[in-house]
């Protein structure tokens, strides 16, 4: 994905990530984001972008400083978002927006149709970013997941 102008409502830039960046993105997430996972490591990473290089999304201000992150994977069927984080400073200023508006983005040109993300229950600041951006929760599904050994 080529990097986008800055928006006009925060001096951000989209990128997509690179694979020699997996513990900076790790890191990150440790500061920014609600939860941990299975697959929060440098492997799990780095499998991600070597199946989809353009899947994880960075927002950078005009120094390079990461401000957040969005996994927009796309299977051939359904459009999923995950680990959509804002570093705590630079919330509030249009960077999940401009993410997630990125994400999109990439959906349309890969002919996806529907974006569904991964949302922790508990997680209620989550709730009205998603709900700002248009999204809604889905009351008639549940995720049922068990861990791969």
């Amino acid at each position: 994905m080529p990097e986008t102008e800055p928006t006009s409502r925060a001096d951000v830039r989209i990128r997509t990530a690179r694979r020699d960046e997996a513990s900076d993105v790790l890191e990150f997430w440790h500061v920014a984001a609600e939860g941990t996972s299975i697959t929060d490591d440098v492997e799990g990473v780095a499998r991600l972008l070597g199946r989809d290089p353009d899947s994880l999304l960075l927002a950078e201000d005009a120094e390079g400083r990461l401000l957040g992150s969005v996994i927009a994977g796309f299977d051939g069927w359904r459009c999923h978002l995950y680990r959509l984080a804002v570093h705590p400073a630079a919330r509030r200023r249009g960077v999940a927006r401009a993410l997630l508006a990125a994400a999109e983005e990439r959906f349309v040109s890969l002919g996806g149709r529907r974006g569904d993300a991964m949302v922790l229950q508990g997680n209620a600041p989550a709730h009205a970013v998603w709900r700002a951006a248009g999204y809604a929760p889905q009351q008639e599904w549940r995720r049922w997941v068990r861990p791969l050994p």
